[in-house]
């Protein structure tokens, strides 16, 4: 995955923006004005921090060396994944829809629905 196919993954996403608030270099994936994504830019290999289920955040540190906790992050909440070809693209699709999920259902139900009609109208 390269950051223009993980720009593209995560502006597919209904309601998704992306701003660099921390700096020239971190872009940053939010819905509803909450982060599920961010990376910076200029690092090499590529770096995501995704939002996690706790669980399933310990169990991925566990299963792949390219995921530790999130960097400057919640560690129970966040991993950050280098992206260095030790990891299928499809699995960093599926974390990053996971991440998009997390935030998606913390949000108030007003703002869900709106969201979700956004979807619906398209």
């Amino acid at each position: 995955m390269t950051l223009e196919t993980l720009r593209d993954c995560c502006l597919t996403k209904p309601g998704c923006t992306e701003s660099f608030p921390f700096g020239e270099t971190t872009l940053v994936f939010k819905v509803g004005g909450k982060m599920f994504a961010l990376t910076d830019i200029e690092s090499r290999p590529l770096q995501v921090a995704l939002k996690c289920d706790p669980e399933r955040a310990v169990a991925l540190r566990d299963q792949y060396e390219a995921v530790q906790p999130g960097f400057h992050l919640n560690k129970t909440h966040w991993n950050t994944v280098t992206i260095n070809g030790t990891i299928r693209q499809q699995d960093l699709t599926d974390w990053i829809d996971g991440s998009y999920q997390l935030v998606l259902k913390s949000l108030p139900k007003r703002l869900q629905a709106e969201i979700e009609n956004v979807v619906v109208s398209l």
